[in-house]
């Protein structure tokens, strides 16, 4: 007599030993297969659920691949539900069972029921080939442009992975992309902006076209940032973060290197910087991309100015993470607006003294590319005082970051003998025939300053005996 799975969960987790546990999923694939030999109509979805649950232990199920397909064709959703299940955990796009199933992908996504065409969806958008793709193409952009936003939503998830095994069909799917911007259903428009983005990605030479859905995706964007509470997508008091992301980085897309439409999304890119919440991670993770967003496309200085400062808000957030990403992030940018990078500078010297190593050594990054002329003794003192305090392990990579800077940097050569005694005194360990080398050079070159460094050197050389 065949168990349900929760009998079968309840034997095999009151199993003692592996050996308990193989006999015990021996004995019910035995009565699974004689099942399926018995052409059980009524029990074949609750054997198949249990196929899947003995594939996720580990042991060999492919005996019953063919009964997944048995349950697709079936009328009942109980039965097609779990039929889909089992051809997406069972099979995948390379086994040439899968074409037996295209008839019935087809039949379901021209049913009336709208679950089971987004269960035929979901399997095309997980496991279809090049060909069922091809074949299918016609009837996924059919229900994009329908009435109802599930299976809508559905059919667009689904047409990324036609656009991935098949990139040649990206023209089938650009006209339905303002259709699904037109939408006033969250989940819709969410996913038509994966779609965009696919297709960005796919055909690079799309986004000239997409580029006329700017002021759609900004009107969207703007509603979601003036609008008032909206529970069904509220995130700790943000209106929808995850939809507000997704049209920044698509604006972020359709921005780079095109002036023009950068040019209308100054305003909306300011009014996120300003209105968003900084105290919760979803408002910080709007922030995060719309920094990305200001720096990525052609905005006013004052802009990218507000942006960094958002950033130097981040770096004295409690959270390691954010200050690990605003770190991280200004280390991209600086060579954009070194400037206003400048400003933040005693904030990141200050992340040097952090507890957390990450953050210390992407404070470092950031303070070696801070260096300048005007600047270098500051920060050299900063980084001289993190070399005695750093790890070992990083001693000998401080050690020559700072001989650097000082070669590159240094207008004054008493200091620049001072600095670079101290520094390799400090790391005993370091070694470079280079920096000797540079030193000596100068030391040669300049007869004012021989008396100076035999001096520091012997008082050196005093200190150490």
């Amino acid at each position: 007599m065949s168990i349900r799975l929760r009998e079968l969960i309840r034997n095999v987790r009151a199993c003692k030993t592996q050996a308990d546990e193989r006999a015990c999923i021996h004995k019910e694939c035995a009565s699974i297969r004689t099942a399926f030999k018995d052409e059980n109509s009524e029990l074949r979805h609750r054997n198949v659920a249990k196929l899947l649950f003995i594939h996720m232990l580990g042991y060999p199920t492919h005996w019953g691949q063919m009964e997944c397909l048995k349950l697709i064709a079936g009328s009942k959703f109980l039965e097609k539900r779990i039929g889909y299940l089992g051809l997406m955990i069972l099979l995948d796009e390379r086994q040439e069972v899968l074409m037996l199933v295209e008839n019935s992908l087809k039949n379901d996504l021209q049913s009336s029921n709208q679950y089971i065409s987004g269960l035929a969806c979901c399997a095309i958008g997980n496991i279809s080939s090049a060909e069922i793709c091809r074949d299918l193409a016609p009837e996924v952009e059919k229900l994009m442009v329908g009435s109802n936003p599930f299976v809508s939503k559905k059919a667009a998830l689904c047409s990324i992975r036609i656009l991935r095994k098949c990139p040649e069909l990206v023209d089938t799917f650009v006209d339905r992309v303002g259709t699904l911007l037109g939408s006033r259903n969250h989940a819709v428009l969410l996913t038509s902006l994966k779609l965009m983005r696919e297709m960005c990605v796919t055909e690079p030479a799309m986004i000239e076209q997409l580029r006329r859905h700017t002021s759609t995706l900004i009107a969207a964007l703007k509603n979601l940032v003036l609008s008032g509470y909206a529970p069904e997508h509220d995130v700790h008091g943000i209106v929808d973060p995850f939809l507000q992301v997704e049209i920044l980085r698509m604006l972020r897309i359709l921005g780079k290197g095109h002036a023009e439409t950068s040019d209308q999304m100054n305003d909306i890119l300011a009014q996120v910087a300003t209105n968003t919440e900084s105290a919760k991670n979803a408002g910080n993770a709007i922030l995060y991309e719309c920094v990305l967003t200001i720096m990525a496309i052609e905005v006013e200085s004052g802009l990218r100015v507000l942006a960094i400062n958002i950033l130097g808000r981040f770096l004295i957030n409690r959270d390691n993470n954010i200050r690990y990403v605003a770190l991280n992030t200004l280390h991209k940018v600086v060579g954009q607006d070194a400037q206003a990078v400048q400003r933040h500078r005693n904030t990141i010297v200050d992340c040097l003294k952090d507890t957390d190593s990450s953050i210390r050594q992407r404070a470092l990054e950031l303070v070696y590319a801070l260096v300048n002329e005007a600047n270098v003794k500051v920060l050299v003192k900063e980084l001289l005082s993190y070399l005695i305090a750093c790890d070992v392990e990083f001693k000998d990579e401080l050690t020559q970051r700072i001989c650097h800077v000082v070669e590159k940097y240094s207008t004054d050569k008493e200091w620049h003998v001072d600095t670079i005694i101290a520094t390799l005194s400090v790391s005993t360990s370091f070694s470079s025939e280079e920096t000797v080398c540079s030193m000596i050079a100068l030391i040669t070159s300049t007869p004012t300053l021989q008396a100076y460094a035999t001096h520091k050197l012997y008082m050196q050389r005093l200190r150490r005996q």
